[in-house]
């Protein structure tokens, strides 16, 4: 069989370039939440953490999981020379539109009964008017993605490199940050949410042109969107149970021990984002090739790059999180005097990062194989397993409890579909391509 278009030299240039972005866009995040905790007081700051939360959570969920669909069917399309790319971008994004502006409707309707059962009292007066104004900008935020997400079925990193690695978190730290130090949203419950969701706007645009250069127009093909959401159907939900699993401590720890908490939780766990955006650029890099390969029932090609992928994560995110357990205690100063009680939390964050980096991307792996509905339900064991531990933990331990419920979640959502490829695929994390890995430029030339 022929080799992959680009070899694996291409395999680590997108990477780099992934991970170029993705190291961008984690420092702005992170300073994002150190200019709200200097900024605003620890209710504040936790109300608008999360109200964020929340809008992240609802946006994962009504993505319906298109951006990955478009991925497939691109990649698949222009591989065997399929013309109606168009025609997948209709059936996509016209359902995700509908639904995101009546849910945005929704949660206006409803936003008093959700701040009162979130965060009765004070804080109840940033978090109303944050939820508004992150309605409102809802259906951008969810779009902008999926089109960001589709520009790499072209297998092309720059676009999310730059828009969504750089252009939005950038974008965002500097708006934030000017309005939250220097006191100027004072007052203004809609000004730090709008700041925010603002950056949205411009790669929703920038994305659009850059696919509309590159997707052909063409009648639409009956079958279609049978053929998409067949497949994207079950990983929708899967999407959408992922999209929870990855926030819903945040609101957990709001409801169950007050924004206060939440606070120290949103800063201790911040770091978490650098191994999932190094997991995210890598993955980004070699979803395209991993489909293409399961596809064709190219078992090697496919273990080759989950053992490369695997390797470079261990070797990119184990340093991180050493020195993260190691340093937290001084670390977390950055946020504020009050944030050093989040140490314990750090150690707990690490050590799970470290132990869920060494399963390598098991989920996309079994994305890419097919299995969307055995992803579903993995998602939905972890969610019950956060969710379970949260409610037992959280109320006498607060944000350490929400740290345990957390980790086991994703030691959940992590070992069950490595039990699952290894016995389906014989794949697993590490093997003979681990070490060859580390020579990736002159593995190709050999």
């Amino acid at each position: 069989m022929a080799p992959m278009t680009g070899g694996m030299a291409s395999l680590v240039r997108g990477g780099i370039a992934g991970l170029a972005g993705a190291v961008v866009g984690a420092g702005s995040q992170f300073l994002v939440v150190v200019a709200v905790t200097r900024g605003l007081d620890a209710a504040r700051a936790g109300a608008l953490f999360t109200a964020i939360t929340l809008c992240l959570m609802i946006a994962g969920i009504l993505r319906l999981d298109s951006g990955n669909g478009l991925i497939y069917f691109i990649a698949r399309s222009r591989e065997h020379g399929h013309a109606d790319i168009s025609g997948f971008f209709r059936v996509a994004l016209t359902p995700v539109i509908v639904v995101s502006i009546a849910t945005a409707a929704l949660l206006i309707s409803c936003q008093d009964a959700i701040t009162a059962t979130l965060m009765p009292g004070p804080a109840t007066a940033v978090l109303g008017p944050a939820l508004r104004t992150l309605a409102i900008a809802l259906p951008v935020i969810v779009c902008a993605d999926i089109l960001v997400s589709a520009t790499r079925g072209f297998g092309a990193m720059r676009p999310t490199a730059l828009l969504s690695g750089v252009l939005q978190p950038g974008a965002q730290l500097v708006l934030v940050g000017a309005l939250a130090l220097t006191g100027a949203a004072a007052g203004v419950g809609w000004a730090l949410p709008a700041a925010w969701a603002v950056p949205a706007l411009p790669v929703l645009l920038l994305s659009a042109l850059w696919l509309r250069r590159r997707v052909p127009s063409g009648p639409y093909i009956p079958g279609t969107a049978r053929q998409f959401w067949r497949y994207t159907g079950p990983r929708a939900l899967g999407g959408a149970a992922q999209a929870v699993f990855q926030r819903l401590d945040i609101v957990i720890v709001a409801a169950l021990a007050g924004p206060e908490a939440a606070a120290l939780y949103t800063a201790a766990t911040r770091f978490k984002v650098v191994g999932q955006l190094v997991n995210q650029g890598l993955t980004q890099a070699v979803q395209p090739r991993l489909v293409r390969a399961m596809a064709e029932g190219d078992l090697p090609l496919a273990r080759k790059l989950y053992q490369t992928t695997t390797m470079w994560l261990v070797v990119l995110t184990w340093p991180v999180w050493v020195g993260y357990a190691v340093l937290a205690p001084w670390l977390l100063r950055v946020f504020g005097e009050g944030y050093r009680d989040g140490a314990t939390v750090a150690v707990v964050l690490a050590t799970t990062m470290m132990l869920a980096t060494a399963c390598g991307m098991v989920d996309v792996v079994l994305i890419a194989a097919g299995h969307t509905a055995s992803s579903m339900m993995n998602i939905l064991g972890a969610i019950a397993v956060t969710v379970a531990l949260d409610v037992v933990l959280i109320p006498s331990h607060g944000p350490l409890g929400a740290a345990l419920g957390w980790s086991g979640g994703v030691l959940a959502k992590n070992l069950l579909p490595l039990l699952q490829i290894a016995r389906l695929y014989d794949l697993r994390p590490f093997g003979s391509h681990s070490l060859p890995s580390m020579r990736p430029w002159r593995a190709e030339e050999a």
